[in-house]
């Protein structure tokens, strides 16, 4: 399999777009990783055609719901272009690049070796995929206590809300999430990747990944793996237990963005097999049927009620 197209996409916007842009702005310093940041993106693009793909005909065939207007569907269209093609692309890579040279040159100063999972297991050298599986799983489970613990702190929630307050979720609503939340996300998830010694070109990919399947988990369709299937990986009934009005808040339950071992682990996964409405009426309506620009409003005023200060609106 070969990636020439997207080489050479990313090369184009990297010469019609980033580097005049850079210029522009009097960061040519940052020249040295724009084709990453390009070819992220078009990775990017290319995920997003690929679940619309995959997804799309899922929710067609067997719909949860059916909606006589579902405008607050496409407000999460727009959240996904933005997370995917566009500010995900310029956090993952280029922060974490930045991040991952300061690091290892403040360890190498220290006369340190940066870490890594194939010096703490020798096995894996040589085994790309399976260092690539391994950097997933562990990802997935620090997901699972990021995502947990968002639920569990009140002014956490108050961002992550937005979230949940979807009543027309799916496989779009994945990405719709509050730019603060998106902020201690992106914080939480490097950190971790740089702890275990991610590579700045896989990082991005990771995500992706892992972004991918959590698309199919929100997806708007009556679809489970089976009794073992759900019990290897998350399926879209699984997650929705986790939306579901009931679970809004600290009472939720199936925390999980890919694997369902961690809620298994920790005694909080439900194995339902009904599908529950969606959303969260503990906040503003805006949340859920707001613009983009509403709803991070609403979100921030929420936020700001939970940390005890005044807020306009």
């Amino acid at each position: 399999m070969t990636f020439d197209p997207f080489d050479q996409a990313a090369g184009w916007l990297q010469e019609t777009l980033l580097i005049p842009l850079l210029y522009e702005l009097g960061l040519m310093s940052w020249e040295d990783i724009s084709f990453g940041w390009a070819l992220f993106a078009v990775y990017g693009a290319m995920q997003v055609a690929l679940t619309f793909a995959v997804c799309l005909p899922l929710e067609k065939w067997r719909p949860v719901e059916r909606w006589a207007d579902n405008g607050a569907v496409f407000v999460d269209v727009l959240y996904t272009v933005l997370s995917r093609v566009g500010i995900l692309p310029l956090f993952t890579f280029v922060l974490f690049y930045r991040a991952q040279v300061w690091v290892n040159g403040v360890i190498a100063d220290q006369g340190l070796v940066p870490p890594t999972l194939e010096r703490v297991f020798p096995f894996l050298y040589g085994a790309p995929i399976l260092t690539f599986i391994l950097y997933a799983i562990i990802l997935d489970f620090a997901e699972y206590w990021r995502h947990r613990l968002s639920h569990m702190f009140q002014w956490w929630y108050a961002l992550h809300s937005l979230h949940h307050a979807q009543r027309q979720m799916t496989f779009w609503s994945d990405d719709r999430n509050h730019l603060l939340d998106d902020m201690i996300a992106f914080v939480w998830f490097g950190v971790i990747a740089l702890l275990i010694g991610v590579p700045p070109l896989q990082f991005p990919l990771l995500v992706l990944v892992l972004r991918f399947l959590e698309s199919l988990s929100h997806a708007n369709v009556r679809l489970s793996f089976g009794w073992l299937g759900d019990r290897l990986l998350i399926s879209p009934r699984f997650h929705r237990a986790h939306h579901g009005i009931r679970a809004a808040g600290r009472r939720s339950c199936n925390y999980g963005s890919v694997l369902p071992w961690w809620d298994m682990m920790f005694r909080t996964a439900d194995f339902t097999t009904q599908y529950v409405r969606t959303g969260d009426p503990s906040g503003e309506e805006a949340l859920a049927t707001g613009t983009w620009a509403q709803q991070q409003m609403a979100g921030l005023r929420r936020f700001g009620r939970a940390l005890g200060v005044r807020t306009a609106g």
